[in-house]
């Protein structure tokens, strides 16, 4: 497995910056992607960027896409994200923070980023536990994604190799995540996962990933570096 490369999908959150060091644990080569999709800011690029260079992966590739030309997210529209939710709604139905197919159209872009690399493997961060109910994060999604990667390209239909997509923390809970990161290095002060932070770059701690964020690294027993504001609920 040494040296072949792979596509990492790398929002700069918490999760897909440990999914590329898994990447790289498991000797390969990775190439990271990363999407300007119409969301409400760009410290999570700019946190990707920190990450990308931090763990010195063969290329970082940013794509522009504008799924504000849809909306239907409090992410990709002028929607409020919700705050101060307990457990129990967040686990009821699809929030407003899902952006409609958005898992489809990243790995269609790594898909087509793979095909041109020649290469077979696709990381993905998706979690099936903590994953506030987004339906593209279900291990079903992954498998069927896999049997249409594998329809769709030139290698695919040639048989000269059959496309992975790797989610490596599909059955992990936060706490895991957090635990493996840090078995592997992970610096989690670079990384950013509020869904409405403030302008300076402070995460409002009470949208559904900040406080998923911050239960994971209390269950884990670790400091977590983000850096929140004034207002974030208690943990």
């Amino acid at each position: 497995m040494k040296n072949r490369r792979a596509v990492v999908l790398l929002s700069g959150g918490l999760d897909s910056t440990t999914t590329l060091a898994i990447a790289k644990e498991q000797c390969f080569l990775p190439y990271a992607l990363s999407f300007r999709y119409g969301q409400r800011h760009e410290l999570e690029l700019e946190a990707a960027k920190r990450v990308a260079s931090a763990a010195g992966v063969e290329q970082h590739t940013i794509v522009d896409i504008d799924l504000r030309s849809f909306g239907g997210s409090a992410l990709t529209s002028e929607i409020d994200v919700p705050k101060g939710r307990n457990p129990e709604e967040m686990s009821e139905g699809i929030p407003i923070t899902y952006v409609p197919a958005r898992n489809t159209i990243f790995l269609s872009f790594a898909l087509a980023w793979a095909e041109v690399l020649e290469c077979s493997d696709i990381f993905i961060g998706v979690n099936a536990l903590d994953y506030s109910g987004y339906p593209d994060c279900r291990p079903e999604f992954i498998k069927a994604f896999q049997t249409l990667a594998n329809l769709a390209t030139k290698a695919g239909v040639e048989g000269t190799t059959r496309v992975k997509i790797h989610a490596p923390l599909i059955d992990l809970t936060k706490a895991q995540i957090i635990r493996k990161g840090l078995e592997l290095g992970v610096d989690y002060s670079l990384t950013s996962s509020c869904y409405d932070p403030s302008g300076v770059g402070e995460a409002c701690g009470s949208c559904d990933s900040c406080q998923l964020r911050r239960k994971g690294f209390l269950e884990a027993g670790v400091v977590d570096p983000t850096r929140y504001g004034l207002a974030q609920v208690p943990a």
